[in-house]
């Protein structure tokens, strides 16, 4: 297998565990208090972070600007997972997925390429992911959305707006994503240990199985999820990652009725399909939307008007930096 094929096989595996995760989480929710899963997932993948840094010759110290944005950023998150694990537990894990990648075409809103606006056709992609998240909602029938639904539906706008902020954060500034995953991960266990403290003893005295899957959420959806995705995206483009990434959504249905016996009724697989189709048209119409100013980063005029460190090119750089490497540094840190 050649280092290209090699890459992709890895991105596609990152997309799986991701996929995954919801159903791992539904799983272990039925057992724990959300609470308590979230505190678990953040206190295991701390220690594992903090075993790696602690092996790890750092070719730096660690800068104040390191704590600040990564301490930010854990606040950030934390509130997405809050509401993406109360989400799955009260969703199937298939339409957790496929909500929740609402975030493909919700941060580009949030995080406007240059100043400019996007294509009339982006504007139809998102209208598509809207239509297929009512039928998503809808189920069997027209009824209410579910209290999950809902909840997925607001974690795809917190974490589409932690996505951006960990772009602006970061873009131009020396920032170690590891480092910034390390303080992530201590400032979320810090934030859930009040609300878990009370259900430690049903934690300790908790399964194999549900330790399996709060280690496979911590271990894989975390900790090894981004290392081979920051190892990954250093070998392909950007809009390779993405595409590859982009399939997360896919994984999480298969996972969901391949393993959690889940199952769609005909308005929630056209649903699926639309979900899937607009998210792939959104992400490649912004994809081709931000290359734009770079065809004409040569242009004299354009050049001589443009200060240095706000230049069509440094701007492609840093949004394709947000579009592979957001979840490197955060915005996905512990899966769904």
């Amino acid at each position: 297998m050649n280092v290209a094929r090699r890459t992709d096989a890895v991105l596609l595996l990152v997309a799986l565990v991701w996929g995954s995760s919801y159903l791992a989480a539904k799983t272990a929710t039925a057992v724990l208090p959300v609470t308590a899963v979230l505190f678990a997932r953040y206190a295991i993948s701390a220690l594992a972070c903090g075993a790696l840094a602690a092996v790890r010759r750092p070719e730096r110290p660690w800068s104040r600007a390191e704590f600040r944005v990564g301490s930010l950023l854990g606040v950030t998150q934390a509130a997405v997972l809050v509401l993406e694990t109360y989400g799955v537990a009260h969703t199937s894990a298939a339409n957790a997925g496929l909500i929740i990648s609402l975030t493909i075409v919700l941060t580009p809103l949030l995080d406007r390429v240059g100043g400019r606006r996007l294509p009339r056709a982006f504007f139809l992609a998102a209208g598509l992911c809207v239509v297929a998240v009512g039928l998503l909602t809808a189920g069997t029938g027209l009824h209410a959305p579910r209290l999950g639904d809902v909840l997925m539906l607001a974690a795809a706008v917190v974490r589409a707006g932690h996505v951006a902020l960990v772009g602006r954060l970061t873009a131009g500034r020396r920032m170690d994503p590891m480092r910034l995953t390390n303080v992530q991960t201590v400032v979320g266990t810090v934030l859930f240990l009040p609300a878990a403290a009370t259900h430690l003893t049903d934690l300790a005295h908790s399964g194999a199985a549900t330790w399996a899957q709060l280690g496979y959420l911590a271990l894989f959806c975390s900790v090894f999820a981004f290392l081979a995705q920051t190892w990954a995206v250093q070998g392909t483009s950007a809009s390779r990652a993405s595409l590859l990434l982009g399939t997360e959504p896919i994984w999480a249905v298969a996972t969901g009725i391949g393993l959690g016996g889940e199952r769609f009724t005909l308005w929630a697989s056209l649903g699926a399909v639309l979900m899937v189709a607009g998210t792939y048209w959104g992400q490649s119409i912004e994809r081709a939307h931000r290359a734009v100013p770079a065809k004409t980063a040569d242009s004299p005029t354009r050049t001589s008007r443009t200060p240095a460190s706000r230049t069509p090119a440094s701007r492609t750089r840093a949004s394709g930096a947000r579009a592979s490497g957001a979840r490197a540094s955060g915005a996905r840190t512990s899966g769904g």
